[in-house]
């Protein structure tokens, strides 16, 4: 089986999907813009080949190296990176060799904002209003339907990046002063706390496995406003998420795919839908996952892909493993020596995060996790403390 891997060394954990594919005596072949040389040596001898282009936003020099591997290989199987970035690069590619996965169609339908927003409604799941936002005169005239405040964002984006919340018709004007620099979405403004629902479904549609993450706040007010961010797993999912959650993948048709689901948590309990992401959740949720019930969802995953039967996959939730950031900017009471001495065996990883994620998730991160929830909140008290 030859699959195409795109972006292999980074984020710099998914080594560990490649080694499970090489474990399955998967050929991986890597397309990647770090020069070859440059790969960690233990990515390097897992690609069975790997093609260099300076830049992956570029079709052709993504065509020539499809066509390099099939030249040398034969015929591809999948084409993945399991990274936003590149969902429409590997669905081009999909269709222009006949690999199986989602196509152009599907992503620009299921990576729309609009495009979810008109999902969800069809399949009954709660959802905030949304329209385009083209002009401040129709911005203005929806805010006088739902009321302030609103967010803009852009139909299609990663993240939080270029997302804007107006609380007035003084902002929305200032806001088109200058044209937007894509296709941009308004949608009511809910306050809650996001709670997320992960996992994968195989070649059937079927759900393999799910996981939740709560967030301490927003990746927008992470951005936005520089916060200390949060994000743990829970042992027990709630039952109306989880029906959600199935209601969801169901509408979105997925198959033999990792999702990667966002809802806020309102104050009466009730769940409302934000938006579905083809992937797995970013940082290292992944990590987190196996943490959380001692297995390996890189294997699972490459089981699945591989064509091995994996439902039921028989799993328990024994932790919350929880994510702490802190940023460089702040003075924090207690310095990472004594955090490691304070946290103990509970302290699964500390890591320094690469720059481009410095704005979202913190300079560095604690792994810790716990079986009870109040001993996992005294350990981000600790860890997070201002001086």
């Amino acid at each position: 089986m030859n699959v195409v891997f795109i972006s292999p060394h980074f984020p710099s954990h998914y080594i560990h999907f490649v080694t499970a594919l090489r474990e399955r005596g998967v050929n991986v072949l890597g397309i990647g813009d770090t020069p070859h040389d440059s790969l960690k040596p233990e990515l390097r001898n897992m690609l069975s080949e790997y093609y260099y282009t300076p830049s992956l936003d570029n079709h052709e020099a993504l065509l020539r190296a499809m066509g390099y591997f099939t030249w040398r290989h034969g015929r591809i199987h999948r084409i993945d990176s399991l990274n936003e970035t590149w969902l429409e690069a590997e669905s081009r590619l999909r269709e222009d060799f006949f690999v199986p996965g989602l196509l152009p169609g599907d992503i620009a339908r299921l990576r729309s904002k609009l495009g979810m927003h008109d999902l969800f409604k069809k399949a009954g799941i709660p959802h905030p209003d949304a329209i385009p936002a083209t002009d401040a005169a129709q911005v203005k005239a929806f805010a006088q339907r739902v009321g302030y405040p609103l967010v803009l964002k852009p139909d299609v984006g990663v993240g939080a990046a270029h997302t804007f919340k107006v609380k007035n018709d003084g902002e929305v004007d200032a806001l088109f002063t200058q044209p937007l620099p894509t296709s941009y979405v308004a949608q009511t403004f809910v306050q809650g706390a996001i709670v997320t629902y992960d996992g994968m479904v195989d070649r059937e549609g079927r759900i393999v496995c799910t996981f939740s993450h709560e967030y301490s706040n927003g990746i927008m007010e992470s951005v936005i406003e520089q916060r200390d961010t949060v994000i743990w797993s829970l042992r027990d999912l709630p039952p109306e998420l989880d029906a959600l959650g199935q209601r969801m993948v169901a509408a979105l048709g997925l198959r033999e795919r990792w999702f990667h689901l966002e809802f806020f948590r309102l104050d009466n309990g009730s769940f409302v839908a934000l938006e579905a992401n083809l992937r797995p959740p970013g940082s290292v949720l992944t990590d987190m996952m196996n943490y959380a019930c001692d297995i390996d969802v890189y294997r699972l995953w490459a089981r699945m892909l591989t064509g091995e039967p994996v439902c039921p996959f028989q799993y328990t939730r024994k932790y919350h493993v929880c994510h702490t950031a802190r940023r460089s900017s702040r003075h924090y009471t207690h310095p990472h020596r004594e955090v490691v001495s304070k946290l103990g065996e509970s302290l699964l990883q500390h890591l320094e995060m690469p720059a481009v994620f410095h704005s979202a998730l913190g300079n560095e991160i604690y792994i810790t996790r716990h079986q009870n929830l109040d001993t996992m909140k005294e350990a981000v008290q600790f860890i997070q403390k201002i001086a």
